[in-house]
């Protein structure tokens, strides 16, 4: 029994030796080589930046820009007439719609300029109009992807295909972090309206790291329970008998990344250690007691409810104070192919008064000046209506050739609209945003140069723009 033992250690000491060895050249000779694994994050700017920090509100599903924020009013005189060929020009269109008639939808929602700029806005938004001269409305965006999941991939990650690198993962790799005590990328999803609406999953490759180190992935924040999982220490262990286990593992972690040299496991280690302090600074930033009353009030009421989007946009300016890099808020419930009115007549209360708040808040704290918030869905819908009932009852299908997304704060021009869509709203006809043009500019106000901030993954040296032809757009630029 000794002697088998014996020889199964000796057979089990030769294999570890082999086995480390050659892992020991595998990453040595991993590290030689252009584009390793071990390619270091750009250092510095590449030009001043204007903005420090994102906060992105994204509306999953794609918001009616027809009803909320690009006024066609001579399409009342149109309504139910088919739409002209010559417009739709044989563009591709959903299997839903596919085939069946494309009658003209006029917006039943009234329309009125605010501020002093005078942007047109949707009587659905009464509170954001109050900030109409902060907001820059991007009304020639448009994208590539004309369902849901690609497209949405494709905005949060550049790309349809899933295994990219998200927007703030790429932050997280070439700006780094500005408070340690805290991820530089957090993910929010809220609460919605529940009407009658189809809502899509949303993916953790939506905020993941792909091909970048995984140390940039993006820290999806819980509304029940502890914001981070796993978060409070578990029955019988204190802050001191967690320390002693974390200083081990991370000897063993180290001893281990010295053999291997895989640079994955100085990652593991910097974020237990991350982890570690976060069980101090995450309770300290999601608890609102320090709250003003008067400063939740600006967000609604729906501030006091945990998980809903006006207590997420609280969070964010709570994390731009704080140097958390990119916020990124998840609001789902906007896919309206049929009862558009009452179920955007929801949507549009659940998000109004929270990003006026939050722009507001920004604004007074000295904030907004250098932080970014955008607004964007997927895509846009259609002029046409889909599942009509009457008047007052009618669905929009998906519609990538154009939609409205804004800017506002972090060097951008507030109180005007840029680019144009046709009579009917479904081409661009001036100025066009792609999607890409869109991230490049974003990246732009943070200090970065879209061409210059690479990754070699696969041969090539990815970009969150990709190859394609891409632009900054300098005409919205304060």
């Amino acid at each position: 029994m000794i002697d088998h033992l014996q020889q199964f250690c000796d057979i089990q000491n030769r294999r570890q030796f082999i086995g480390n060895a050659c892992m020991g050249l595998g990453a040595a000779a991993l590290s030689s080589l252009p584009g390793s694994i071990s390619a270091a994050p750009p250092s510095g700017l590449h030009h001043p930046a204007k903005a420090k920090r994102v906060i992105f509100l994204f509306m999953a599903g794609g918001p009616s820009q027809l009803d909320l924020f690009d006024h066609k009013p001579d399409l009342e005189k149109l309504h139910g007439q088919p739409l002209p060929k010559e417009i739709s020009g044989g563009q591709r269109v959903t299997t839903m719609t596919r085939g069946k008639k494309q009658e003209i939808c006029a917006s039943i929602f009234k329309f009125s300029p605010q501020g002093q700029s005078g942007l047109n806005m949707s009587e659905l938004l009464p509170h954001l109009s109050t900030v109409a001269d902060d907001l820059c409305l991007i009304k020639s965006t448009h994208t590539d992807a004309i369902n849901h999941d690609p497209a949405k991939t494709f905005f949060c990650t550049g790309s349809e295909t899933p295994g990219k690198a998200s927007m703030g993962a790429w932050l997280s790799y070439g700006l780094g972090t500005m408070n340690k005590d805290l991820p530089e990328f957090v993910v929010l999803t809220s609460a919605f309206w529940s009407g009658k609406v189809n809502v899509q999953a949303l993916y953790s490759r939506l905020w993941g790291t792909g091909f970048l180190p995984s140390k940039h992935q993006g820290i999806a924040f819980q509304s029940v329970g502890d914001p981070v999982l796993f978060l409070s220490n578990p029955a019988g262990v204190n802050r001191r008998a967690r320390q002693k286990m974390l200083d081990f593992v991370a000897r063993i972690n180290q001893e281990q990344q010295a053999i291997t040299g895989d640079p994955e496991i100085q990652t593991s280690i910097a974020q237990q250690e991350l982890a570690f302090r976060m069980q101090m600074s995450v309770p300290e930033l999601t608890d609102l007691g320090s709250e003003s009353v008067a400063a939740k009030a600006m967000y609604g009421p729906e501030v006091e409810k945990t998980g809903s989007f006006a207590r997420n946009c609280l969070l964010a300016r709570r994390m731009a104070e704080r140097g958390v890099r990119f916020v990124q808020i998840f609001h789902r419930g906007w896919d309206h192919h049929a009862q558009l009115p009452a179920n955007l007549r929801g949507q549009a209360r659940d998000v109004d008064q929270p990003i006026a708040g939050l722009l507001k808040d920004l604004k007074q704290r000295g904030l907004l000046d250098d932080t970014l918030v955008v607004f964007a869905g997927e895509f846009g819908r259609t002029t046409f209506a889909q599942r009509i009932a009457n008047r007052n009852d009618y669905g929009r299908d998906h519609h990538p050739r154009c939609f409205t997304t804004w800017m506002a704060g972090g060097g951008i021009k507030g109180g005007i609209s840029y680019g144009e869509t046709d009579d009917f709203c479904y081409n661009v006809s001036k100025d066009p945003v792609h999607i890409r043009d869109f991230q490049a500019t974003m990246l732009h106000q943070l200090g970065i140069d879209y061409k210059r901030l690479s990754f070699p993954f696969q041969g090539l040296d990815q970009k969150l723009t990709g190859v394609e032809e891409t632009r900054v757009v300098k005409e919205i630029l304060s």
